[in-house]
């Protein structure tokens, strides 16, 4: 019987034989060489970090900082038995919706022991380094064989899934978003569902894969699942032989769902309806849209890109989630033509067709300019779940589907080389010549870093444990957010032991009329706004003996016991006669910060 992997393989493994190398045992040797090669790329694309132990991430330091926060709140939950879903460890007293943030919890776990022993910011960069190269390694084996039978195709087709130009871009300290090497082993667990006889353990098996997919990425997760979705549903359209497998397939299908909601509906109640659950993405984010000439510019991390070339078609550094190339674009475009007849092909491009058109956005943007053509995302943003997805990352989900196309083409030459030998040569040089034009131009650069400014002495050493006694906070100049998220670094290296008042993470934004969309942090009060216009405009504003009240106010909601400024900070002497004027508090120096004392004027 047909099952929809040989469809997948478009018969080219059962008419020519799998790809095993020749004598026995190579084709092991292919594959270390294959997952060998994913591993040097992915060091060599986070050299610079790796290479200085000072250095970090430089385009988004701030995202870096909470994923390390994140790494030490898992081995929190296992060396100390903490609550999982949610902290009080930062955002004192009101604590943080940790099932609402990215909390990575299935890689923060088991990588306590790295944690613990070497630090956050190791167990961070091996979560993103190694990230990347499982991925790789899983679409590698997953492709190799399941999907196409051979093991060039397969590692031309894993290698893009795992390294094109919008995973490098998110490579830039998002290590739950470059680390999909779950995605595939969900395809490859759904196609199994068609296996008569053994619907319950195929069932049970990929509902396991969903839950591990869901404590590392929700977004992905749902992306995997509507791509999935179209490509079973033109499988069933466009082989009726397939429907003798429908029985095996839902009643695996039913059981996967089963055990998936059983063991996620705690958790996502947590998330949806618990303590800091928001009902949304801001305007703003929502706004977040692919320039749809970005999917045929080049990435600045390529190595036919600059960050001049490309500033205008995204958002940020970590956000360039188109970016194939004109080339690729082109020979992606012409695969789909070529293999029109391949049934798997037609659903990837349908998938395709619809991630493009989710990525524009409310308002179709072109080469940086809005067009006033409304995109068919205008209609969907506000429903249940899609309010909370960032519409450029709907490209993102274009990757894998450009790696399987590239894939299948390759090994449908391959196949097409082995029966014309006369033509051989002319067809693998034409190949070359094509895959050289089209991915030469994408390999990946080091990402660029950053020396990090040292922890001072007053967190390494302990010496804020007195001030958080009795439940207090430590409260740092400016307010840790989206734009200063060092704070969160300091806390992470105490294994969260240091609690920090406000933060940066998602939040509802509890202001009457605000709707409970999500903000970077919590809802401004009068001295976190205090501090922010003194951070933006380098000046002291006025103080009136309101803000004096305010302030008293705020510090005892935050339940301070101190006030910290790091001096290696640009505003730090505006910062500085703020605090003092506010307060009337004078401020000792010790251990590398200003502190200022509050517990008597609290208490």
């Amino acid at each position: 019987m047909t099952t929809p992997e040989s469809d997948a393989a478009a018969g080219g493994a059962a008419e020519d034989g799998p790809d095993e190398g020749g004598r026995p045992g190579q084709g092991r040797w292919v594959d270390v060489v294959a997952v060998l090669s994913f591993v040097l790329l992915a060091f060599w694309i986070t050299a610079r970090v790796w290479l200085d132990p000072a250095n970090g991430v430089r385009d988004n330091r701030t995202d870096q900082a909470q994923f390390e926060w994140m790494m030490a709140h898992g081995a929190r939950v296992v060396t100390d038995f903490a609550y999982p879903f949610t902290s009080d460890r930062m955002n004192v007293p009101d604590g943080v919706n940790l099932m609402a943030n990215t909390s990575v919890l299935s890689i923060s776990l088991p990588m306590t022991p790295i944690t613990v022993l070497f630090g956050p910011r190791w167990s961070f960069l091996l979560f993103l380094t190694l990230g990347m190269a499982a991925t790789g390694a899983a679409w590698y084996f997953v492709l190799s064989r399941v999907l196409i039978g051979a093991r060039g195709p397969a590692w031309l087709g894993a290698g893009i899934c795992a390294f094109a130009p919008a995973m490098v871009s998110h490579a830039n300290a998002h290590p739950n978003i470059v680390s999909q090497f779950v995605v595939p082993l969900i395809v490859w667990r759904t196609l199994r569902l068609t296996e008569p006889g053994r619907w319950l353990r195929n069932g049970l098996l990929l509902g396991l894969l969903i839950v591990w997919q869901a404590f590392l990425n929700l977004e992905i997760l749902l992306m995997t699942a509507i791509g999935l979705g179209v490509v079973v549903l033109a499988l069933a359209l466009g082989r009726p032989e397939l429907r003798a497998a429908a029985r095996p397939f839902a009643a695996g299908l039913a059981v996967a769902a089963v055990l998936s909601g059983a063991l996620l509906a705690y958790p996502l109640s947590v998330q949806f309806f618990g303590p800091g659950a928001y009902q949304g993405l801001s305007t703003l984010i929502r706004g977040y849209r692919t320039d749809l000439a970005s999917y045929v510019a080049w990435s600045r991390e390529s190595l036919a890109g600059d960050a001049r070339g490309s500033v205008w078609l995204a958002k940020n550094a970590t956000e360039e989630n188109a970016f194939f190339g004109w080339p690729l674009a082109v020979l992606a475009v012409a695969l789909v033509w070529w293999l029109r007849r391949n049934v798997v092909v037609l659903g990837l491009a349908g998938v395709g067709a619809i991630f493009v058109l989710f990525s524009l956005g409310r308002e179709i943007r072109f080469d940086g300019r809005d067009t006033g053509i409304p995109g068919p995302w205008a209609a969907l943003e506000h429903l249940p779940i899609l309010h909370s997805v960032v519409p450029t990352r709907w490209s993102l989900a274009l990757t894998p589907i450009v790696g399987i196309l590239l894939a299948l083409g390759a090994e449908h030459i391959r196949r097409l080389a082995r029966r014309h030998p006369a033509a051989r040569g002319q067809i693998r040089f034409a190949t070359a010549t094509v895959l050289t034009m089209a991915l030469l131009p994408l390999l990946p650069t080091p990402l660029p870093s950053v020396r990090l400014d040292p922890t001072p002495t007053f967190v390494t050493s302990g010496a804020w444990r007195p001030y958080v006694a009795g439940g207090r906070s430590i409260v740092t100049l400016p307010l840790p957010d989206t734009t200063y998220a060092v704070p969160l670094r300091w806390s992470a290296e105490t294994r969260l032991d240091m609690p920090l008042a406000r933060g940066y993470f998602l939040y509802p934004d509890t202001r009457p009329g605000a709707g409970r969309v999500a903000l970077f942090t919590a809802p401004p009060r009068p001295t976190s706004t205090f501090f922010t216009t003194i951070r933006q405009t380098d000046a002291v504003p006025p103080i009136t003996p309101q803000d004096r009240v305010a302030a008293v106010d705020d510090l005892r909601y935050w339940r301070a016991g101190a006030v910290v400024l790091d001096p290696r900070l640009r505003q730090a002497g505006s910062l500085y006669r703020g605090m003092t004027e506010l307060t009337g508090i004078t401020p000792t120096f010790t251990g590398g910060v200003w502190l200022w004392d509050v517990r008597p004027l609290v208490d």
